[in-house]
Order: C-alpha cells, then sequence, then structure tokens
C-alpha cells in the first residue's frame, strides 16, 4: 500500500494529534478538580464552598488538578495517566454505578471516557509536544 498521498501525510499527523488530543482532554479534566478545590470555575460540592482536602472528593480534586497539569504538559504522562484512569474507574463505580446500570442515566459517561482515554495514554505515551518527549530526546543526545 503506498501512503505517499492525501492518507500518508494524514497518518504522519498521528503523534501530533495524539499530543493534542492529550492537552485538551487535560484542560477538561482539571475542570471538575479546580471546582472541588478551589470553587472554580464555579462551585459544585453540595451547599457550595470548596472540598475538604482530607475528603474523598478533596483527594479526587487534587488528582485532577495536579494529575491533570502533568498531563497538560506532558511530565510523567504514562504513570500519571495510569494513575488517573484508575481514579476514573474509582469514581465511576463509587459515584455513578450506584445510579443505576446506564451511563446515560447514572451520568458516568464522562469517568468513563476519562477512564479509557487515560488508560490508552499510559500505553500511547504523550506524544512529540511534551516534557517526557524532549526529555527522551535530550538523554539521547547525551548518550
Amino acid at each position: 500500500m503506498n501512503d505517499s498521498g492525501l492518507l500518508g501525510r494524514w497518518r504522519s499527523w498521528a503523534p501530533y494529534l495524539l499530543s493534542i488530543m492529550r492537552i485538551m482532554a487535560a484542560l477538561l479534566f482539571i475542570e471538575p478538580g479546580s471546582a472541588k478545590l478551589f470553587a472554580f470555575p464555579a462551585a459544585v460540592m453540595p451547599g457550595g464552598g470548596t472540598a475538604a482536602i482530607g475528603s474523598l472528593a478533596g483527594i479526587a480534586g487534587i488528582l485532577e488538578v495536579f494529575g491533570g497539569f502533568c498531563l497538560l504538559v506532558g511530565f510523567f504522562t504514562r504513570p500519571v495517566a495510569f494513575l488517573l484512569s484508575g481514579e476514573m474507574a474509582v469514581a465511576y463505580f463509587m459515584g455513578h454505578a450506584p445510579g443505576g446500570f446506564w451511563p446515560i442515566l447514572n451520568h458516568g459517561e464522562l469517568a468513563i471516557l476519562f477512564c479509557f482515554l487515560w488508560l490508552f495514554v499510559s500505553a500511547a505515551g504523550p506524544g512529540p509536544w511534551s516534557i517526557d518527549a524532549k526529555r527522551r530526546h535530550a538523554e539521547a543526545r547525551v548518550d
């Protein structure tokens, strides 16, 4: 199969689109964490305000904000993505699944989507636009 045409050029963008997907998903992932920890852009906790740091919601907020930032810049991407995939699995089964079987009814679609997206990123890596890629490139030049 000849990949010299339009299809070949499109396929050559796959690593860059992986980086773009990671960056955009991380921006979206940070939002609920910042809402839990800082009530920004809005207070989402029951009664308004912020989550207590030691509470389950507070720990989730910390993981979402700081883990999301690591994914945003592509720093320790694989282990952080794996950790956040697990966090989203826990969030789904503890927070959403008790509300019913169907994700559309228990509002767990985003938890499932982030779970599998971060699992994919943990295997695929961050893509070329990341601190991890820059570090790997710098280490290769030193050797």
